[in-house]
Formats: C-alpha cells, sequence, structure tokens
C-alpha cells in the first residue's frame, strides 16, 4: 500500500482565518476553454500582524496580481498547485486578481464547468478555489456582486441575488450584473450561462411581500418542472408555517442540469439541480422520483436559512446545517406524504446507508474530528442520523421548547458561521435543561444497541422493564459513554387494545422512557393484564433495539398496534427471523406459514393505507439482512432463503395479491399525490410479489401489465417483475423499453438501474457488457450511479460472485473514474467496506481489491481516503 498519505485536517486545530473578505466583485468573460476570472477583494487582516496572505487555489492560471494598485511580481508571490502565498501584506488593502481557467475539460465537476453546452458551477465543499484564489472555508462571509461578460448565444446569465444591470457588448456577446445583498461563503457561489427555458411563478410571503420564483431548465423541458414548481410554493409556505421563516430576496431561482455530482445545491438564491431531482411529467417519470423532487426542493429551499443565512463555522460542523436541514424536509414530507408512512421510508434509508456505515471502517462520528477531504464525510452518518439526532432532542425538551430554541438560533445567529456547541446551547435555554450529556450522540459514533426484557407481576399488576445499552467500538473510540436515549413505549393487551397504565405519576397509554445510563430498570404500575410491550415506537432513537418478546406479541403488534411504524417493524422482524434460520440451514415452515397468513389479514385490511400496506409485502432487503447475519454474511444463502419465502407468500397469497392488481389498476388520471402514488405502490408490490412464482400466468400478468403502462411507475414495476423472472419476455420488453425512451436521458438511466438489479446468473456479464453499450456515459454521474453503483450495492448475490469478479469490476470502474472525477470515483468504494462481515474467502477477495485501489500511483485524495480507512485496523 502506498504511504504518502497527506496529514488529516483536525477539529483541534481550527483557527479563525488570518484574512476576511468584506466585498467582491468578480467579473467573468466565458469562453469554453479560457474563461478568465477577474476579482478585487476588499481585504482586511483578522489577527497575526505577520502572517502571509496565503489564498487557496487550484487549477489556476495566474495572469496578474496586484496590491492597492501595485503590482505583485513573481518575486513578491509564491504560487504552487494549491496555494498564492504573498508575505508583508497591510492590515487592509485591495487584492486584485486575474486567472484563466479551462470549464470545458473540467470532468471533475467542481468549480465551474460546462455540461450540455452551458456553464455551471458546484462551489461545496472546496470548489471555490478552483475558479479564483481565495480563503476557502465557510468562515469567511463576504458580499457578493458578479459580472457575467458571454457570447448571446448563452442568453441566460445567472448568479446569486438580485440583477442590478444588463445590456449589450460588441461582438456579439451581452452582459449581466447580479449583487447579493447578505454575506456568504463562497461554497455558496453560483454562476449559470447558457440556453435556457424558464417557468416562472410567483409567491406573496406571510409579510405580504411578492417573491419572483424562476425554474430554468433544457429548451421544451419547461412543462415538467411543473411539479417541481409546486412544491417549491408548497415548501415557502410550510417554512413560513412551521418555523416561521419567510424567504428574504426578491427573486428565488433553480437550474436543471445534467452532469452534476450531487443530488441538488443550495446556492443562496440560485439552487442548481441534478436533472434527475427537478423533471418529471407521468411519462417519464415515477412515483418515487415525484417523491424524492418534492423532497429534495424542500430540502434546498429550507437550507436559505439553515445552510445559508446561518452556516458553518468550519467542516466539522457539516451536521448543522445538513442533518438539521434533512429534519426539517423530513417534517415537511410527512405533512405531504402521511406521517408514518414517511418515518418508514425515513428509517428504511437510515438503516440501508447508515448503520451500515455505523458498522464498518468508515464509522465516523456526526461531527468528525478530522478529515483528509471533507467530500467524503457528506455520509448518511451526518445526514440522516444527524437528523435523528435532532428528532431525539424534540422528544427530550418537547415541540413547544425546540421551536423556542429554532427560534433562538435564528434570532442569534442569522448572518454569522456558528457550532453545534452553540446550536444546542440555544435549546437549552430555551428549556431550561442541562444538554451536556446530549452533546455525546454528535461526539461519539457507532449505533447503540438497545437491550430490552420484560417481566410482568400479576399480583401487583406491575410490569418490570429492564433496559441496557452498549455501543461497540468503532475506528479511533474503542471506549464508549453512555448516551440519553428516549425509548417511547405503549402496551396492548393479546387482543391488539391499547392498555393504560401509571408512569411518573401519571395514568398514560403511551411514554418515554429516557435510557440515560449503562443499565435501568423501570416499573410501570397499573398494568391489568401480561402485555405486548410496543417499544421504541416511531423509532423514538436510532438505535438497534432487541428484546425478550415472544413472536406471538409481535404478531400482535402487526395485527393491532395503533403506532403503525411499530406495526411494520413487527412485520420485519418476524420476516428477518425466518429468513435468517432459513440461511442458517434451520427453516421454519410453520413459522412462514404463520407469517403469510397474518400478512394476507393485513392486505385485506380495508380499512388500511395502501402506501402503508404496500410497505407491509416488502421482506428486509439482502444488504440489510447482511449486516445482522452472524457469524458472517453470506449472501447466496441470504438471496435463496429470502427467495424461498417470497414464493411461499407469492403461492399462499395468489388470490389476494391478483385481486388488488386488478382492484387497484389506475384508470383516472395520472395524479402524483400520496394517495395516488400509495395505490399505484400497492399494486405494483402485489404484481412484483406474484412474480416470485414464475408460472406462465404470472409472466403473462406481468408483460400484460407493462405493455397497458400509460405511465412510469407503471411500466417499471412490469419490467421489474419481468426481470425478476427473466426469459424471453424480459428481454423484449427491455428492447422495447429501450426503443421508445432512447432519447430521454433520465428514462435510459432507469433501463440501465434496471438490469443492474437483475438476479439471474447472467448478471455480472450483463452489466459488464452493458458499461460499452453506446448509450453508456461513464463520465455523466447519473449514467455511472445507474449502472456501476446499483449493481455493487442492490444486487448483492451476483455483486458477490465466488470468483470475485464483482469486486474487480466495481475496482476498475473506481480507477478509471478516479482519473477525472476524484468525488465520484471514492463514493464507489461503500460496497467494498463491510469486507470484515463477509465469509472468509469473500472478504479475502473484498480486501485485495481494496489494497489494488489503494497502491495505485496517482491516487486522488478522495479515493486515497476512503481506500486506506476501509482497510484500516478495527479499534
Amino acid at each position: 500500500m502506498r504511504t504518502d498519505t497527506p496529514p488529516p485536517i483536525r477539529l483541534s486545530d481550527y483557527r479563525p482565518p488570518a484574512f476576511l473578505i468584506e466585498e467582491v466583485l468578480l467579473t467573468f468573460d466565458l469562453q469554453p476553454n479560457t474563461t478568465r476570472v477577474k476579482a478585487k477583494l476588499a481585504v482586511r487582516r483578522n489577527g497575526d500582524h505577520s502572517a502571509p496572505l496565503r489564498f487557496n487555489g487550484e487549477r489556476l492560471t495566474l495572469i496578474s496580481a496586484t496590491i492597492d494598485g501595485r503590482v505583485v511580481d513573481e518575486g513578491q508571490r509564491t504560487v504552487d498547485a494549491e496555494f498564492l502565498t504573498i508575505p508583508g501584506v497591510p492590515d487592509a488593502f485591495v487584492l486584485e486578481t486575474e486567472v484563466e481557467i479551462d470549464p470545458e475539460n473540467n470532468k471533475a465537476l467542481e468549480g465551474l464547468y460546462m455540461s450540455g453546452g452551458r456553464f455551471c458551477t458546484q462551489c461545496e465543499a472546496e470548489g471555490f478555489r478552483k475558479i479564483t484564489y481565495w480563503p476557502d472555508r465557510p468562515d469567511v462571509l463576504s458580499r457578493f456582486t458578479v459580472r457575467i461578460e458571454a457570447d448571446k448565444a448563452f442568453s441566460r446569465l445567472l448568479s446569486n441575488g438580485n440583477l442590478i444591470e444588463a445590456g449589450e457588448l460588441a461582438g456579439g456577446r451581452h452582459y449581466a450584473v447580479w449583487n447579493d445583498p447578505f454575506p456568504k461563503p463562497c461554497y455558496l457561489f453560483a454562476l449559470v450561462a447558457g440556453e435556457l427555458d424558464m417557468l416562472e411563478d410567483r409567491l406573496v410571503t406571510m409579510s405580504g411581500r411578492p417573491v419572483d420564483l424562476r425554474i430554468y431548465v433544457d429548451p421544451g423541458m419547461a412543462p415538467r418542472a411543473t411539479y417541481a414548481m409546486d412544491a417549491l410554493k408548497r415548501s415557502m409556505l410550510w417554512d413560513e408555517g412551521a418555523f416561521g421563516r419567510e424567504y428574504d430576496l426578491d427573486l428565488f431561482m433553480i437550474v436543471a442540469v445534467r452532469d452534476f455530482n450531487f443530488g441538488a445545491m443550495e446556492n443562496k438564491g440560485l439552487n442548481i439541480f441534478n436533472s434527475s431531482l427537478l423533471l418529471a411529467d407521468p411519462a417519464t417519470a415515477t412515483d418515487a422520483d415525484y417523491e424524492r423532487i418534492e423532497s429534495v426542493i424542500a430540502h434546498e429551499y429550507f437550507h436559505n436559512w439553515t445552510g445559508d443565512r446561518i452556516t458553518c463555522r468550519d467542516w466539522f460542523q457539516l451536521c448543522l446545517k445538513e442533518g438539521l436541514t434533512v429534519f426539517r424536509d423530513q417534517a415537511f414530507s410527512a405533512d405531504m406524504r402521511g406521517e408514518a408512512v414517511q418515518r418508514i421510508k425515513d428509517v428504511k434509508a437510515l438503516r440501508a446507508r447508515q448503520f451500515a456505515e455505523d458498522q464498518g471502517p468508515q464509522a465516523h462520528p456526526v461531527r468528525p474530528s478530522s478529515y483528509l477531504k471533507i467530500d467524503n464525510f457528506y455520509t448518511a452518518t451526518i445526514y440522516e442520523k444527524g437528523a435523528e439526532v435532532i428528532r431525539m432532542l424534540r422528544t427530550l425538551i418537547g415541540p413547544q421548547a425546540f421551536r423556542a430554541g429554532m427560534d433562538l438560533y435564528f434570532e442569534r445567529w442569522d448572518g454569522h458561521a456558528t457550532t453545534v456547541e452553540e446550536f444546542i446551547r440555544c435549546f437549552a435555554e430555551a428549556s431550561g435543561q442541562d444538554l451536556t450529556h446530549f452533546f455525546a450522540w454528535y461526539e461519539q459514533a457507532g449505533t447503540p444497541r438497545v437491550r430490552l426484557k420484560q417481566t410482568y407481576d400479576a399480583d401487583a399488576r406491575t410490569l418490570t422493564l429492564e433496559l441496557e445499552q452498549q455501543t461497540l467500538p468503532t475506528p479511533g473510540q474503542p471506549q464508549k459513554r453512555p448516551l440519553p436515549i428516549p425509548v417511547t413505549v405503549g402496551l396492548l393487551d393479546h387482543d391488539g387494545r391499547p392498555m393504560s397504565f401509571q408512569h411518573d405519576g401519571q395514568t398514560v397509554e403511551e411514554t418515554v422512557i429516557v435510557l440515560t445510563q449503562p443499565q435501568m430498570t423501570v416499573t410501570l404500575t397499573g398494568v391489568a393484564r401480561d402485555p405486548a410491550v410496543s417499544a421504541l415506537r416511531g423509532f423514538s432513537a436510532p438505535v438497534i433495539l432487541s428484546s425478550d418478546i415472544e413472536p406471538r406479541d409481535r404478531y400482535v403488534l402487526l395485527a393491532s398496534d395503533p403506532d403503525l411504524f411499530n406495526r411494520w417493524e413487527a412485520g420485519q422482524t418476524l420476516a428477518r427471523e425466518l429468513i435468517l434460520a432459513r440461511a442458517g440451514g434451520l427453516p421454519d415452515e410453520v413459522g412462514e406459514e404463520r407469517y403469510a397468513e397474518a400478512l394476507g389479514r393485513s392486505l385485506a385490511d380495508q380499512a388500511a393505507d395502501p402506501a402503508f400496506k404496500a410497505l407491509l409485502m416488502a421482506l428486509p432487503s439482502e444488504p440489510d439482512l447482511a449486516l445482522v447475519m452472524k457469524p458472517a454474511a453470506d449472501p447466496a444463502a441470504i438471496h435463496a432463503a429470502r427467495d424461498a419465502l417470497l414464493t411461499r407468500l407469492s403461492v399462499h397469497l395468489e388470490d389476494e395479491l391478483r385481486r388488488l392488481h386488478m382492484g387497484l389498476q389506475d384508470l383516472g388520471e395520472y395524479t402524483p399525490d400520496a394517495a395516488g402514488a400509495g395505490r399505484r405502490a400497492l399494486r405494483n408490490a402485489a404484481l412484483e410479489l406474484l412474480a416470485a412464482n414464475p408460472r406462465s400466468d404470472n409472466v403473462e400478468l406481468a408483460s400484460g401489465h407493462f405493455e397497458a403502462a400509460i405511465n412510469m411507475t407503471d411500466a417499471i414495476g412490469g419490467l421489474n417483475a419481468l426481470m425478476q423472472m427473466g426469459g424471453e419476455p424480459y428481454e423484449q420488453a427491455l428492447m422495447a423499453f429501450f426503443e421508445r425512451w432512447k432519447s430521454e436521458p433520465l428514462v435510459i438511466d432507469k433501463w440501465f438501474s434496471v438490469q443492474a438489479r437483475d438476479p439471474s446468473e447472467t448478471a455480472l456479464g450483463r452489466v459488464m457488457g452493458l458499461t460499452a453499450h453506446p448509450a453508456f456515459e461513464p463520465k455523466n454521474p447519473n449514467r455511472l450511479r445507474a449502472l456501476v453503483s446499483t449493481f455493487a450495492n442492490f444486487n448483492p448475490a451476483r455483486f458477490h460472485d465466488p470468483s470475485g469478479a464483482g469486486y474487480q469490476f466495481l475496482a476498475d470502474q473506481i480507477l478509471a473514474v478516479d482519473r477525472f472525477n476524484p468525488m465520484t470515483a471514492a463514493r464507489l468504494i461503500d460496497p467494498l467496506d463491510g469486507w470484515r462481515r463477509y465469509r472468509p474467502e469473500l472478504g479475502a477477495l473484498m480486501k485485495a481489491q481494496l489494497e489494488r485501489i489503494a497502491g495505485t500511483e496517482g491516487l486522488s485524495k478522495n479515493v486515497l481516503e476512503k481506500a486506506s480507512r476501509a482497510l484500516a485496523e478495527e479499534g
């Protein structure tokens, strides 16, 4: 392995910036290969009077530099691959620089680059240093004025803030000048120039101020931005009602681009979106696409206050904006889509991504203490676990105190860069509670494991709950502190009726027990009968809960728990135990039949939400099962056992599944709302379960479903069902799908993704062959993720081929992509992280590919850090 690993950046080494920039004028002369950027900066010293000016700058050709109009020649400055250094500068001065950059050949998609013939920027986290020389850190906040000059072929010239001037120039060129009145860090800078269509609307804020709303898209695509505009307006109104936050500029803009490393970016007043998360109509987008668009639109808009107006002091505080904003967008989605269904989806995503992260070599605290490349810490721990921590905070102090704490945070820190400590201090003041111990959730990595034991005393009518918590060692943290863990508990009798009981002097049907010690005992009184315990309701803490609850009690919860999350959780637990028993060679066929009967009763419940029933039907995924299989995960055994249970369910529930499929046929106009999406979700789930029994009539049903589809949700549902069964009908459907949609890049991404999930034994060969398909574009992150990432993350039985060919294929892709896009390449490493969890022979093959990656000369910092962490010693 290479030994030339660069030194990490540490939170403990934080120092305030040596220089601040109060005002900046940027002038862009846009040319595809020779863009000139002039920067005029009002700089003042912020501390050490002897410190030289040292600004970040990468891949820049310096043309000139002056201080207060005097030329800084080559003998008075030092320029290397990462910095411009000028010693002996005054305490306050104007620095002017001119640099040249090459946007067209910037395939890393950081800084200023070209996408689809348009100029575009992505500056978070450290992309601005590829545009001009600057102290590229989030605690330097400046007021930006931006002048953009370009050929008229680039008809839209956009940047942050308000348009203050525009006009014609000689030689068929034009210009626009933008001013952002709010100080911001450079990572929020944005520029877009090109030919774009515009969808326009207007919203009046709660104070009566009109705001113009504009969404810019590829020519001809404006109708597909209609839903995004609707979601934006709903987000703006929701934030006013839920958090009292009103938009602050006269104009809010969103631009869709095809080539983008992230999903979207919250640049002040000018959000830039991956087109896959903005464009939708029923023919080309699934219900999941609509739901994701709604969520991401809200997320990026909510950043206006939690990220833009208040930003991070340093990148270690990333959860301060991302975890908080995910919490806010999840609350919005719960109001739009239904609280229980949204909570289940959020927890599924958390467990799939973040729990796996916490159990591997990439485990890190919600607020990390060191990094090599901050790009690698845009993780599920920062985002999803960060949101869960804030959700727990709200549970512990109550909704009113939480809102008061948020109001205090907005009042105190508006216009500043701050820290997690200051954020938590606002809630301590608002609630009057000591939150010192709560802060450990930010500093300690790993998923806590909570063990619950119950003892019922019929004579005393008491229920004693013994709780234990343990967090296993993670890299760099062998010893763990106990955490404050809110465990929401309710009781049901064995007929499924909620039971009242006494706790803390109150008669209740539900209570929150806060586990603060390694072990704790709680006694509930006035418990009339031996109950079924419903614990961790609503997933009240991001922990792994195990208990001594009997299967009969889980069936009570599955049938009757008023907490729909725990009703779903009971079904997942029963299915997980059945699959793992079969994978371990001890199938419980009686239990499998009982589970099928219980699921059938749930599906026949006419009062249940179709979206909830669709979630009940989905068995735990193979990657989720691999996380809990002991002593080591066996992907082949998991796949076979899960397939066996699916087949049993398909046969047992065939009549009910066919009834659902027929009865839920969408004959009316497509609507993307929660009700319509829920009906389609249940219908497609019924078809997918029927496909687990590949009889000829089920093949015909799936083919008919695919051919009759009048929206993309049903088309993909039919294609997925055919993919499960394989054979000629599937191949014909694939060809028909491609021919119909080959001119639609976002739809062809779905075509690649379906094939990447193919469970047949020929899947690896198919995926490798598709990398040579004319439509495969490895330099487009969407296309790369659709094929390569989907295969490695969501087709474990074929990715973990005993030959190791799947691992070698992934490593080949990582090394190829790293040459032009290190950020995307680093994210492809994750499927190899868990090599210690798998059977030794598989783990050795995975480790060998990680060693091959880490040992490659010329590797980016992004990939080197991820590969090195994956190989590091445990503990």
